[in-house]
Parts: structure tokens; sequence; C-alpha cells
């Protein structure tokens, strides 16, 4: 009875055959759109940051497959060693792919990075697809389901927090417990069109899967908002995240506020002259020490925290500048920037494109006094 058993488990156990972006395409092909121009098509072979940063932690093992790859058919060897990235195998260029996400069955919340848990299907038969949709359609490729864990916990598998080898904090997005239908409610909103190209039911909204970011001009600008106020001779600069994470989270980057006092149109203050650092209260970033309690670029490698400094999900923290001589018409300028890539991790990356190393505007507010 116990071999019957097992032989009869076995072929359950077996995952579905994978179902590619390109076969997605054939019914939701605007929903395939929006993704192909989100970060989540971005993978190891496209996206040179991320590679470059994969490749100082380690050049015989991709370790940040279990996110940046995560489809992979060979998961598990890749982060191991005994296979490489391969441009030949489509699970592996999917990047972030529709069915490795539609496919979540639950996550298992974990001390040093949240642990996926993927649904499985009989050998032979359809996979079934998650999504929030009442009654979502079948198809000839797939059956589809309603899970209220899938819309709870879909984002954070890979969104809430890594930790590295040396049990550092180096990635958090999301509190322990943290809903994902907050993500999913301001970077997937729903727009018009319904989700498949013969929309049978009617639909007349989809979420929209452009994933919408730090790398959206317009979207950038809405997660801080920043107030100005005087007296006297002090200035002070509120500013309030609206987002339900961290100003930071990707640990390659950096934000930071210039604060300008113009009269006639001529600078005559500003809270740094050449570096942002000069004024550490107004700089968001986080850098890691080595065992020597030395800066370390790669998070990977890191020992402790050398400076940190960051707005949590819905702080408000105010900037206070004494001593400084305002006058009636003068003008302040505050602006928000931000670095892809910040100039401690950009020096050893060596990256071809110069835009991810280059300070960008995100935000500019003025008030006249």
């Amino acid at each position: 009875m116990k071999l019957y058993f097992l032989f009869f488990l076995f072929p359950i156990l077996l995952s579905a055959e994978y179902l590619s972006n390109k076969d997605c395409y054939e019914c939701h092909k605007d929903i395939y759109n929006e993704y192909r121009s989100s970060y989540h098509a971005k993978n190891f072979f496209n996206d040179e940051l991320h590679r470059k940063v994969a490749n100082q932690v380690s050049t015989t093992k991709y370790e940040c497959a279990t996110c940046h790859m995560a489809a992979a058919d060979n998961l598990e060897d890749l982060e191991s060693g005994f296979s490489n990235p391969d441009t030949n195998n489509v699970t592996h260029t999917d990047g972030v792919s529709c069915f490795h996400c539609h496919s979540i069955a639950y996550v298992k919340e974990s001390h040093v990075k949240n642990k996926i848990i993927l649904a499985k299907t009989p050998a032979g038969y359809k996979p079934r697809l998650y999504a929030s949709l009442e009654n979502p359609e079948d198809s000839n490729k797939h059956n589809a389901g309603k899970s209220p864990i899938y819309e709870k916990y879909a984002c954070s598998g890979c969104h809430s927090h890594k930790r590295n080898a040396q049990n550092v904090l180096i990635f958090q997005a999301m509190k322990k417990g943290q809903s994902s239908k907050e993500c999913i409610e301001c970077h997937m909103p729903k727009i018009n069109g319904g989700v498949e190209d013969m929309n049978k039911r009617g639909r007349t909204h989809h979420h929209s899967h452009y994933f919408a970011g730090i790398h959206d001009e317009e979207f950038r600008k809405k997660g801080l908002d920043i107030k100005i106020d005087t007296e006297d001779k002090t200035l002070k600069i509120e500013l309030t995240n609206k987002m339900a994470h961290p100003l930071i989270i990707q640990p390659a980057r950096m934000k930071f506020i210039h604060v300008k006092v113009l009269r006639d149109g001529k600078v005559v203050w500003q809270n740094y002259t050449t570096d942002p650092m000069q004024d550490k209260q107004a700089v968001f970033v986080t850098e890691f020490s080595g065992k020597d309690g030395k800066l370390v670029n790669i998070p990977a490698f890191a020992y402790g925290i050398l400076f940190e400094n960051n707005i949590d999900a819905k702080e408000t923290k105010i900037l206070t500048y004494n001593n400084i001589d305002l006058q009636k018409g003068d003008t302040v300028e505050v602006e928000l920037w931000l670095y892809l890539s910040k100039p401690s991790c950009s020096e050893v990356l060596d990256l071809e494109d110069k835009s991810i190393t280059k300070p960008i505007l995100m935000k500019k507010v003025t008030f006249v006094l």
C-alpha cells in the first residue's frame, strides 16, 4: 500500500508546463505591452545596474535569482553555482514573469527573506493562475481563480525585505504582515480596458501592469510632499512621505534635498555647495560598513551600517536651518534629487549607461517671502 500511495502522489507534485510571457500575449495584448514597458520585464541580461551588482557579489553564482529570475526552471542551481544565466532559456529571459507572479499560492514570512510558495498542478493538466478578479475567465492555456491569499501576499515574496549572509538588513520595503493590497492600489491602479482581448464578460477596467515607480517621471513626483516655512532667520522644510514604504528602499539609491535662497536671481544661501553630504540631515541613503568598519560599496558584503537616514512610511520630517539672512522678496527653492546608482556604488561598477549615475530632479517647490 505504501509503495502504491507514493507512486500515485508523485505526479501530483509535478509543476505544470511553463507559460512564457509571449504565450500570455496571445490573449492579453494590452496587459503584455504594459508589462514589457515595466521594470518587472528587466532581468540579468537587459538591466546593467543589476547585472553588474550581481557580478560584484559573485561571478560563479547568481544569488539574486530568487527575485530577479524567479521563474527559472533551475533556480537552485543558479543560486548554488551549478548553472549560469542562459539567454537561450526563456524562464531566464522572461524576468519577473507573468506566469511566476500569477502562480503565487502563498508567501511564507522568514527572517532572511520571505519564501514564495507556487501553486502545483498535476502533470498533464492546465495550470491554475491566480488574480483578484471576480469570476476570472479560464482559457485553453490555463484555469483561473480568485485568491484572497494571492492578493494579500503577491508582492511580499520579493518586495518585503532581504538580509545578507552577515544578517545585515540591506532591503526593506514592507513591514511584517503588510498587505500587498497597498502596493497594488498605488503601483497598479485600475485603468480602462478589459483583461483579455475577447473580453467575454465585458469588463471595463483592469489593473495596470506598467508598475509605475521610480523610473516614471510623473509618478516619482507624487511620493513626497514638500512644505516651506520661514520665521525670522529660521527656515523649515517639512517633508511628508505619502508612500506605504520608506522613502529609500533600494540600497543602491540615494535621494537628497537641495535648498537655496535667491535674491534678485542670485543664490545668497544654500544648504550645501558641492557635496550633498555636507548637509547629512537632507540626504536619504544607507551606506554600509565592512568588517573593518569602513565603507563597503556592495551591500552583500556589509557587516553593519555606516550611515543611514530615511523617512518611514507616512512619516514627516522637518529640516531646520537657523541664522539665515532672509529678506522680503527672497525666493526659497527646494529640490528633491535622485541617484538611481549612488556615487559610492557607481564608483565600483563602471556603468556604461551614465544616466544611471547622474542625479535626476524629481520635484521642485518654490516659496516667495
